[in-house]
């Protein structure tokens, strides 16, 4: 018996390299650590924004209605229970998108607002949290493409032959990616017209 465990520990040991095993390891990891990164920066700007609201408060107090959207927006993506689990859940990826989308959707709306405020545009904190946001989306755009890569070269493992066969067998699916809500919108090229 002992040497029959041997004997299959050994063909083990010399197969699933061969077979794309570690391979799944190696790019689940890369997974793991690009949306470790993608939820390090949305944190970044969750944090950043009752700063914001509080800084357009006092200059544009009566902007109630937005001030108040983008507050609720920042309590939704912190209601969303951001794990590394989520990259295997597609339903609850898709919510996290569309509570990021609505928090972004909301903070466009709020710097349109303070953009009829020229002493809240020129008030330092302000312009210090407006930098820094920029900033954090920025870094936000760079952690998302490296999670959309990683998550592409897994998911060409994941169906390419002859991986897919070691996919099957230890119930590797696809994860879900990100992807633009509005791909027609975003397919029109935008009208310039400066005669109005």
């Amino acid at each position: 018996m002992r040497r029959l465990t041997s004997v299959f520990f050994l063909l083990a040991t010399l197969l699933l390299p061969g077979c794309g095993y570690n391979t799944f390891q190696s790019q689940d990891e890369q997974i793991n650590a690009a949306w470790a990164e993608v939820l390090n920066q949305y944190q970044r700007r969750a944090d950043l924004v009752p700063n914001l609201v509080n800084t357009v408060k006092g200059y544009a107090g009566h902007e109630k209605e937005v001030l108040e959207a983008v507050t609720a927006s920042r309590a939704r993506v912190g209601g969303i229970q951001a794990t590394p689990e989520l990259v295997n859940d597609e339903q609850a990826f898709a919510k996290f998108q569309a509570a990021q989308g609505d928090l972004t959707s909301s903070l466009s709306r709020l710097l349109v607002v303070a953009e009829n405020y020229p002493q809240l545009k020129a008030d330092a904190n302000f312009r210090d949290l407006q930098a820094q946001l920029e900033g954090t989306e920025n870094r936000i755009t760079v952690a998302r493409n490296r999670y959309i890569a990683a998550v592409k070269d897994y998911n060409i493992t994941v169906r390419t032959f002859p991986s897919n066969l070691t996919a099957m067998l230890f119930s590797y699916t696809t994860k879900p990616s990100f992807t633009v809500e509005n791909e027609k919108a975003i397919s029109t090229a935008p009208v310039v017209d400066f005669g109005k």
